[in-house]
């Protein structure tokens, strides 16, 4: 079956996509670029970004133009605030924020989590999110507008028992997300989204040795892929969603459908 490509509706637009090195975030930077925008990425490992850039840059035809691997820390606010001021130097604006970077450290019972690591979790998946944010907004969005998606999480939505900070974490993504577009449009829309068990490195504890039967809870039998979430933030970037803002956009196979979170 040949593929389809999305026309490229994001041409002359700079998107920031943090945690982009591998997984959805990778994803989500070949979309926008196969869409038109030029991309930079961050990461924490300078090596593996740099290959991932380089990989990247392969997939366009001017891609060595369009590509800027920038290796950097979420939890870090210098180090956020010079991501941004480098892509705006670089690219000339900054249109498009995907917060994706984030970390699940704690698993299993609340009353028995090192309380370091979850606040490591709210750090990274929230408040990082929050200050990337706000140094967009002062570099660039504040005048100029954009586009912003959060990755939330089908565990923001309903109790999973096993991964309950990460969860929290993003049950707050999903509520701050609705506040920000509140404050900030009509220049800015801000928007989630909430993925089940995508195929990651990142989710592999969640579905190792049991793919098949977890996949068959889900009504579309089968787990995500990154491509799956990623074609879903093209759209909410693009002007073909330029009346929606404050949404969790669910891309879950069908799972909370059936009354559990995967």
């Amino acid at each position: 079956m040949t593929a389809i490509t999305p026309p490229p509706d994001l041409t002359g637009r700079v998107a920031l996509v943090t945690g982009g090195s591998q997984g959805i975030g990778y994803a989500i930077a070949a979309e926008l670029l196969s869409r038109g925008a030029s991309v930079t990425i961050t990461a924490r490992k300078a090596e593996p970004l740099a290959a991932s850039a380089a990989a990247l840059a392969e997939t366009v035809p001017d891609g060595a133009a369009r590509v800027l691997g920038l290796p950097g820390h979420a939890g870090d606010a210098a180090s956020r605030e010079e991501t941004v001021a480098t892509t705006v130097r670089r690219f000339g604006s900054l249109d498009i924020l995907v917060n994706n970077a984030g970390v699940n450290p704690v698993y299993g019972p609340l009353m028995e989590a090192d309380l370091d690591a979850v606040r490591k979790v709210f750090d990274i998946n929230v408040v990082a999110g929050l200050g990337y944010l706000q140094q967009a907004h002062k570099a660039w969005m504040g005048e100029h507008g954009g586009a912003v998606v959060n990755l939330a999480s089908v565990a923001g939505f309903r109790s999973t028992g096993l991964i309950a900070a990460y969860g929290a974490a993003k049950a707050a993504i999903i509520r701050l997300t609705e506040e920000l577009a509140w404050q900030l449009g009509p220049g800015i829309r801000v928007n989630a989204v909430a993925p089940a068990v995508v195929k990651t490195k990142f989710a592999t504890a969640l579905y190792e040795g049991r793919e098949r039967q977890l996949a068959d809870t889900y009504p579309m039998k089968r787990l995500g892929t990154p491509e799956d979430v990623a074609r879903l933030v093209g759209f909410l970037v693009s002007d073909a969603a330029s009346w929606i803002t404050g949404e969790t956009v669910r891309v879950d196979g069908g799972v909370l459908s059936t009354g559990t979170a995967g």
